[in-house]
């Protein structure tokens, strides 16, 4: 897999264990989630592409949650364009997909979020053309275990949340549900590793970390490698 297994939609009870599906978090389910033994969703998944159908080997227990909106932006995108929509901008919630330009032949400018989980302000400004973003952090979702907080990212290997992740991911890319796994996987992999694979992959990315009350930026991708500037043009 591209991302080494970083991203896997196979973890659905991990997700629904810890508390961040439609239940509250359970001990003994957390307990059997992170015991081990789960199958890549890769793995064990045979899709019947053609007949509409798919087939599970071994129990699997599957969480769309990690692409889900950015899928839904991208279909957004191409019922606007077989609309005759050749300008637009797409969004749900934090991820968004542009297309074309502004009337006035600008790109699209999009604000991304501070992580900061008391307050909802602007950390830096993008302009999209024809190109999406997605954003994952660990300041919006999270379960307190003792006296750490625990984002909802999972780690497909432990079968948990992500222990410490950076405080945020900004990926861009062609497509919104490819920016919208890839930040997911880049939670997971952390702003070092995650910043190689980004630009292993020609992918745009900043990984935002907390250091000793500061913010601190890594940086992968022609975008986000001019930094900073008033605005960063995609």
């Amino acid at each position: 897999m591209l991302q080494g297994g970083a991203f896997d939609i196979g973890v659905g009870d991990a997700v629904a264990a810890w508390g961040f599906g439609p239940g509250q978090a359970n001990e003994s389910a957390i307990r059997t989630a992170i015991r081990g033994g789960r199958h890549p969703a890769h793995q064990v998944l045979e899709l019947d592409a053609s007949g509409r159908r798919a087939r599970k080997h071994v129990p699997v227990t599957l969480d769309l949650s990690g692409i889900a909106k950015g899928y839904a932006v991208d279909r957004l995108a191409e019922v606007a364009r077989d609309a005759g929509v050749t300008n637009a901008l797409v969004a749900i919630e934090g991820e968004l997909r542009a297309i074309g330009l502004q009337p006035n032949g600008a790109g699209w400018t999009v604000a991304f979020e501070r992580p900061d989980h008391s307050t909802r302000a602007p950390h830096a400004i993008l302009v999209l053309r024809d190109a999406a973003v997605a954003m994952s952090g660990d300041y919006r979702h999270w379960v307190d275990v003792g006296d750490r907080s625990l984002s909802h990212t999972m780690e497909p290997t432990r079968g948990g949340p992500v222990v410490e992740p950076p405080a945020s991911v900004t990926v861009i890319a062609a497509t919104c549900m490819a920016a919208d796994a890839w930040a997911t996987a880049m939670m997971v992999r952390g702003s070092l590793e995650g910043a190689e694979l980004a630009r292993r992959h020609g992918l745009d990315a900043l990984f935002i970390d907390r250091e000793g009350g500061r913010l601190c930026e890594t940086k992968a991708g022609q975008v986000f490698d001019t930094w900073p500037s008033p605005t960063r043009a995609a």
